[in-house]
């Protein structure tokens, strides 16, 4: 998740999120679209994480500026295992 966040924060790294996604191709995105870094994104709050064998939830806020003020995007994401690999699956509830 944090590395999620960081590729998202830095800009340019559009093939480690497509990689790090279990249905990335489901998204439509290409790596050159999630390298452009869009947002200014400021500071990412985990706020719980739960585990059940190799299926795991974050729940976090994450502060970005918009036109000068600080906004939050609140998400609860699932995440998988794989071989031992975690992987972003998709957003439960984005507010």
């Amino acid at each position: 998740m944090r590395s999620r966040y960081t590729a998202f924060f830095s800009g340019g790294f559009g093939e480690y999120l497509l990689r790090t996604w279990l249905n990335a191709a489901e998204s439509g995105m290409t790596a050159e679209e999630l390298s452009i870094r869009s947002v200014n994104w400021q500071k990412l709050e985990v706020l719980n994480t739960s585990e059940q064998g190799d299926q795991g939830e974050v729940e976090f806020n994450a502060l970005f500026l918009h036109k000068g003020r600080l906004e939050v995007m609140h998400e609860r994401s699932l995440f998988k295992r794989l071989k031992g690999r975690w992987y972003y699956v998709k957003a439960l509830e984005i507010s």
